[in-house]
């Protein structure tokens, strides 16, 4: 039993594990956005009208706010896409338009053209309604999905696509997309989302890196029922996975172990906020945050504050 015990430590020990080189990955999500108050909020929630006093002039989701990500030390961007009726994807967080811009209905229902001349400042509000500080702000600001991937061609695996549906067409739509860029190019995105969607995207590209909740799945509950082996589940192969900071210590050979397992295995590892349940909404976004990262912690942080955590990690140094 000793013997045992000591193969067990040995084989899953992150001490004995081999340190990552370099520091952490960013990712920024939906580039640098204005920030509001979480307090129970839900799925239908309009967040623009929550909104803290603005300290900086970028919106959510535009080339502007990736671009402003990248300068402040992100190395990955998260942008969110629906279809639209033209046959292109519009980037654009909500499913519906009513909150933050000066449109209504369904974002998947509308062409692109018409989702061009909408202001998509016209909703946030920090006061309760008395003032909307980015009103007027926002026209045009809508990009495409093509026009991101465009502005950003050379950055590693730089763009990761949230597919907000659960609509297996969506993910065939994606995959048409994707599949005209060059292979090389492809490799540096990553898409997630519904468990729909994304499978189906995989299936028409088996070399697209995804992510969803049954991905992880997948992956995470036969890795914490043999991980312990050293064995890496397929599932866990060329994917993404999402680890709340409050179950990660769980996680066989947590964090050097199980980084490099992934790693060996062509699955990057991005650590989000602590899940007590519901969605994964939060990320690592507070000096508090960063403190429960082990220390020399080298996997992919996910944050929606990558302005103050890319400077506490440049503070903090090596």
């Amino acid at each position: 039993m000793l013997a045992v015990a000591v193969t067990l430590f040995l084989i899953n020990s992150s001490a004995l594990a081999p340190q990552p080189a370099g520091g952490p990955r960013l990712l920024a999500h939906r580039g640098i956005a204005q920030q509001f108050d979480t307090t129970d909020v839900r799925n239908d929630t309009c967040t623009a009208t929550r909104m803290r006093p603005p300290t900086h002039p970028y919106l959510e989701n535009t080339i502007a706010s990736l671009q402003a990500a990248f300068a402040a030390g992100a190395d990955i961007a998260e942008v969110d896409v629906h279809p639209t009726t033209d046959g292109q994807f519009a980037v654009f967080h909500d499913w519906t338009l009513d909150c933050r811009t000066n449109g209504s209905g369904v974002t998947r229902e509308h062409a692109m053209a018409e989702l061009r001349t909408l202001d998509i400042g016209y909703g946030y509000t920090a006061d309760g309604g008395r003032t909307f500080p980015f009103r007027g702000k926002g026209v045009g600001l809508m990009p495409t999905l093509d026009e991101v991937l465009a502005a950003f061609p050379d950055r590693g695996i730089n763009i990761n696509i949230n597919v907000k549906s659960r609509d297996r067409s969506e993910g065939t739509k994606l995959a048409a997309v994707l599949a005209r860029l060059d292979p090389a190019r492809r490799a540096q995105l990553s898409v997630y989302g519904g468990d729909e969607p994304v499978g189906e995207a995989r299936r028409l590209l088996p070399d697209l890196r995804i992510t969803s909740r049954a991905s992880l799945k997948a992956c995470l509950l036969p890795y914490l029922a043999l991980g312990w082996s050293g064995f890496v589940p397929e599932a866990c192969h060329g994917v993404a996975v999402l680890v709340p900071i409050n179950l990660a210590p769980w996680l066989w050979g947590w964090p050097n172990r199980f980084l490099a397992r992934m790693a060996g295995v062509g699955t990057d590892v991005y650590v989000i906020g602590p899940y007590h349940g519901g969605e994964f909404s939060t990320g690592i976004d507070s000096a508090a945050d960063l403190a429960r990262l082990p220390a020399g912690y080298a996997g992919g942080i996910w944050t929606n504050e990558i302005v103050l955590v890319a400077q506490r990690l440049k503070d903090r140094g090596p």
